[in-house]
């Protein structure tokens, strides 16, 4: 498989696993089975939890920033905010790339950062047929939701926002399961499974590669039902009453990329994908508001669109 077309391979199926490990550890608050087996100070107001996930068959770490006075087993409780990373990356990703955790906006918010898998997807993986871990879904929306409501002082208000992979995650997220979030938002996002282009790159991948790229969904035309259960396009009925955040580059080099910076066609098919949704969201009659730029698939760009859709999300958290 060509560079190329490996690259364009795990963006349509996550084939790249990520690494489960874990270790002993003390204590313990269990929600069906899912249990926290380790917590740890990662920084001013940011805590890592290990968890052990029945739905993972193996562990995975969320990391929280915390709002003032925060402490856990209290009762208190505070609106959640659910930032999701992209592909190849972890729970650590939105403190590193972005100034998430020196907005004051945040105070008032319990930010929640779960693991996803290094290309995990936010799905309930298909496994060609066999189902079984891992179900990141499952862990994120039944797991960590119920660990944090119960023992550290995560509200029912929530709000989803991600980026990339992440982005499909939040708008999928908020589509699957309406009444969640109070609003989702994606930059940069893989919110139209059914795109030509990218079913395009997905024949092209399992033409060269076969019965690999289905692990995901299966295949967008035997397994359409399941393609559809997942693709924000497919799901925006659901999403009528959502205020939805929608942002995305065109590909070309714009202010924020670095001279020389070199044509990006993966971010001009997310710009295809973003704009289809869009209009797709608004024929459906959802609160949207839109931007797209001139731009690459970046951090540079995602770090603007979090503060560009971070009132709207907050609104919706305080309603």
């Amino acid at each position: 498989m060509s560079d190329v077309t490996r690259r364009r391979f795990l963006t349509v199926s996550g084939l790249a696993l990520a690494a489960w490990t874990g270790s002993a550890a003390p204590a313990a608050r269990a929600s069906g089975g899912a249990r926290v087996i380790a917590e740890e100070r990662a920084g001013p107001r940011l805590v890592d939890l290990t968890i052990r996930s029945p739905a993972l068959a193996g562990t995975a770490k969320v990391r929280l920033l915390t709002p003032g006075g925060w402490r856990p087993g209290t009762g208190r409780r505070w609106p959640v905010l659910y930032p999701l990373h992209g592909m190849g990356d972890d729970h650590t990703s939105w403190t590193r790339d972005s100034d998430v955790s020196e907005l004051p906006q945040l105070r008032d918010v319990l930010v929640v950062m779960p693991d996803g898998g290094a290309s995990g997807y936010y799905t309930n993986w298909w496994n060609l047929g066999a189902g079984g871990p891992p179900a990141w879904e499952t862990f994120h929306l039944d797991e960590v939701r119920r660990l944090l409501e119960r023992g550290y002082g995560a509200g029912t208000d929530r709000a989803v926002a991600g980026l990339s992979m992440g982005g499909f995650g939040a708008v999928s997220y908020a589509a699957r399961r309406p009444g969640m979030f109070r609003a989702a938002a994606a930059y940069s996002g893989h919110v139209h499974l059914s795109h030509p282009r990218y079913v395009k790159i997905f024949e092209d991948a399992y033409a060269e590669v076969g019965d690999a790229v289905l692990v995901l969904w299966g295949h967008p035309v035997h397994q359409r039902e399941i393609w559809r259960a997942h693709d924000p396009y497919a799901l925006a009925e659901r999403l009528r009453s959502t205020p939805v955040h929608l942002s995305c580059g065109d590909g070309h080099p714009g202010p924020l990329d670095p001279p020389g910076e070199p044509y990006d066609d993966q971010e001009n098919m997310l710009h295809d994908m973003n704009r289809s949704l869009a209009a797709r969201l608004t024929a459906a009659g959802t609160p949207l508001t839109t931007y797209f730029y001139r731009g690459t698939h970046t951090p540079r760009y995602w770090e603007r669109e979090l503060h560009r859709s971070l009132p709207m999300l907050l609104r919706s958290l305080h309603r």
